[in-house]
């Protein structure tokens, strides 16, 4: 019997999680089929706990779901304790339900050199962000600064994970776009640096952007304008997608196959 994964979110269309994982299923001969699991928030408890009986083994979480989903597991990792969010799930033999976050530990890989010593501004306090923050923190990045359009939000993480709250970004050794924009691809650089409140920050030594589009977004372009190493939310999610998929299958993920399937056509 194929076993199933998924990616539950909303939206999800824009999604490249199956075209990378079914492709690293067949490099490796599994019998396994990962599809798009569009789901609103009034149905997220009440999808998740039927998926374990039609099949699944495992389910990535995206918007808007990565905090509720901590929340509805029976056990959790310390990164996805730590982080307060989980953006893969993980059901056992008994329905049991269990959580982590390979958010963090994506970022991580993709960043490659180490943030220890170095200082970092996350913009945005969502599911991503709060992952990036803890892993930046538990690093040992000099400094993290958090920034959201939202100021409550923002503060309140920055409380919870004793880190600094800033009302207006700064300059930072590691800037990184943890927010939506840019997924839409109606606006530039300009403006995706006006939303962000980028424009007047000194540049960076890197700058990341979790958001993945066809072309290059604009937080990237900025970041590249300004002479930053940029990291694509690409290799982001190849790094979290291969820390998943060795999670459930137990078999080290085709980084390589992985790759070339996230950066080919979006319609898979």
């Amino acid at each position: 019997m194929t076993a199933l994964a998924g990616v539950l979110g909303n939206p999800v269309a824009h999604s490249r999680s199956p075209a990378m994982h079914n492709a690293a299923f067949a490099a490796l001969g599994l019998d396994w089929l990962y599809v798009k699991l569009p789901v609103p928030p009034a149905l997220f408890g009440e999808t998740v706990r039927a998926l374990p009986a039609s099949g699944y083994r495992g389910a990535n979480v995206t918007i808007p779901h990565k905090v509720a989903a901590l929340a509805l597991a029976d056990c959790a990792t310390a990164a996805a304790r730590g982080a307060g969010a989980a953006n893969t799930l993980t059901f056992a033999g008994d329905g049991a339900i269990e959580a982590e976050n390979t958010d963090a530990g994506g970022f991580l890989d993709a960043l490659v050199d180490s943030p220890r010593g170095r200082t970092a501004l996350v913009l945005g306090a969502g599911g991503a962000g709060r992952a990036v923050a803890w892993a930046l923190r538990e690093e040992g990045a000099a400094r993290v600064a958090i920034w959201n359009r939202t100021s409550e939000r923002a503060v309140e993480l920055a409380r919870e994970l004793e880190i600094d709250h800033v009302a207006r970004p700064t300059s930072a050794d590691i800037v990184v776009n943890a927010t939506s924009v840019g997924l839409e691809p109606e606006g530039g650089e300009g403006e995706a640096v006006a939303a962000l409140g980028l424009d007047g920050v000194e540049p960076s030594a890197v700058v990341v952007d979790l958001v993945y589009a066809a072309a290059e977004t604009p937080v990237l372009a900025w970041g590249k304008r300004t002479g930053a190493r940029v990291v694509d939310g690409l290799e982001v999610l190849v790094r979290q997608g291969a820390r998943s998929f060795e999670r459930w299958t137990g078999r080290a993920p085709p980084l390589e196959v992985m790759r070339e399937a996230v950066r080919g056509p979006a319609s898979a």
